[in-house]
């Protein structure tokens, strides 16, 4: 696949030379990025970002996996583990990233959300120059779209129960701290009397049918130490995050 990938992409030189100037599509996304176009996708407007790991240990599988037509998947972007950036899919139309999913009463986050596909086989910590890039793209990203800090997330956030990443390696809090996402740091007040965990969760934008899938997702992004209970802990955490300020959501 990827030689034919390559074999294709050398001969389009050649047909600009025979049929004349070639016109280069625009796009919405990231001047940085390379443009790498994936087949599969849809209109839409984004207002998430919803973060990925490949788990694909190269930059040339994650590529081939997500410009397969036969695959039907794609990403709007794809970060190698040094740090270079890829563009598959025109921000304003609706890669194949999230699959079956739901956050804040949203049904089909693949309509909503911008994809970022981060190489990394869900087992190894990500590499500085990764997350560097990272962080640029999201701020380059959230200006241009105006997206929420609140409305970073990952895809196991919204697909509880079915996906685990960006993995429990990811660091969550450094993003927050950079204004993409929520975070709190302890020490957290005790939850008063009749806080309901299964409110805060659904209120936070988590999908509660099943509890114990949505408070498995809550640990995985705010507390990775595995389990299906919330501690005394992870519970101050939920309570800290639903009184954070509502420009959050906003801005």
């Amino acid at each position: 696949m990827a030689l034919h990938h390559l074999f294709l992409r050398s001969l389009l030189p050649v047909l600009c030379l025979l049929l004349g100037a070639c016109v280069t599509p625009q796009r919405a996304g990231n001047e940085n990025a390379r443009w790498e176009p994936s087949p599969n996708y849809g209109p839409r407007k984004p207002n998430y970002v919803i973060l990925h790991h490949t788990s694909s240990d190269t930059l040339e599988r994650s590529l081939a996996v997500l410009t397969s037509p036969r695959a039907g998947v794609s990403s709007h972007y794809l970060i190698d583990r040094d740090g270079q950036v890829l563009q598959l899919v025109d921000e304003n139309l609706r890669a194949w990233h999230a699959g079956e999913s739901y956050w804040a009463g949203n049904t089909d986050m693949n309509s909503v959300s911008i994809g970022i596909e981060l190489v990394n086989n869900g087992k190894q910590p990500f590499d500085s120059a990764q997350i560097d890039s990272l962080l640029a793209l999201l701020a380059d990203i959230k200006v241009r779209n105006k997206i929420p800090r609140a409305n970073f997330i990952g895809h196991a956030d919204v697909a509880p129960g079915r996906k685990t990443d960006p993995s429990a390696l990811f660091p969550w809090k450094q993003l927050a701290l950079a204004g993409f996402g929520l975070w709190c740091d302890p020490p957290y007040e005790v939850p008063p009397d009749g806080f309901d965990d299964v409110q805060g969760l659904a209120m936070l934008g988590y999908d509660v049918r099943d509890p114990f899938r949505a408070i498995s997702a809550f640990k995985l992004h705010f507390s990775p130490t595995g389990g299906m209970e919330l501690t005394q802990e992870d519970r101050g955490m939920l309570h800290c995050l639903m009184r954070l300020p509502s420009s959050f959501k906003r801005e």
